[in-house]
């Protein structure tokens, strides 16, 4: 399992109409893509949910390397790149993943909390308090699912949970969330993933 998200931060009086509209036009284009486990659109506007900035963030969960690299290199990633510009891809990789309680329900929002390892800890407890907190997430009422990584290069962990209502019971940026694209989710593997 790998993850991954690219921020397009915009303007504060950027019309988000605009990334509403694109999402509508072509969302659905990834809702069969082989490889892919899910992909959540989605935004944050400037004032809503605590957010300083609008910005247009999709992340990605991914069954397997080739799905995302078609993606990548393909050609599908290229018409954001043309509209936006080329943005830094932030790779992870997976640590674990859940389903929540809520799974068959629709998402309204996600979380994404991000932390770096401090020195000197030992890895093993941090990525299974990780795996721990991933199954917390994910027992918690209103959860459609849960999931963590890691980035090696800086050492950075993510949580990532998407939550059926606009309180969720995780901690971190919220989002809202636009369209899931999820032809593969149902193959993800459960739990830890070593």
């Amino acid at each position: 399992m790998h993850a991954m998200q690219y921020e397009l931060t915009l303007p504060g009086d950027y019309d988000m109409g605009i990334i509403r509209g694109r999402v509508a036009r072509v969302g659905h284009l990834l809702d069969d893509w082989g490889g892919l486990g899910f992909k959540a659109y989605l935004l944050r506007e400037r004032g809503v949910h605590g957010s300083p900035v609008n910005q247009y963030a999709p992340f990605y969960l991914w069954n397997t390397v080739e799905g995302m690299n078609r993606f990548l290199w393909g050609g599908a990633f290229q018409g954001l790149v043309n509209d936006f510009g080329r943005p830094e891809v932030v790779q992870w990789t997976g640590l674990a993943y859940e389903d929540g309680g809520a799974a068959g329900s629709p998402a309204a929002v996600a979380v994404r909390r991000c932390q770096r390892m401090a020195e000197g800890v030992e890895l093993a407890a941090v990525v299974e308090e990780a795996v721990g907190e991933t199954r917390r997430l994910a027992g918690e009422d209103g959860a459609v699912l849960a999931a963590a990584a890691v980035d090696p290069h800086s050492w950075e962990l993510v949580h990532f949970s998407l939550w059926e209502q606009d309180s969720p019971k995780a901690e971190g940026d919220v989002f809202q969330v636009l369209h899931l694209s999820a032809p593969g989710r149902g193959a993800l593997p459960r739990g830890r993933q070593w």
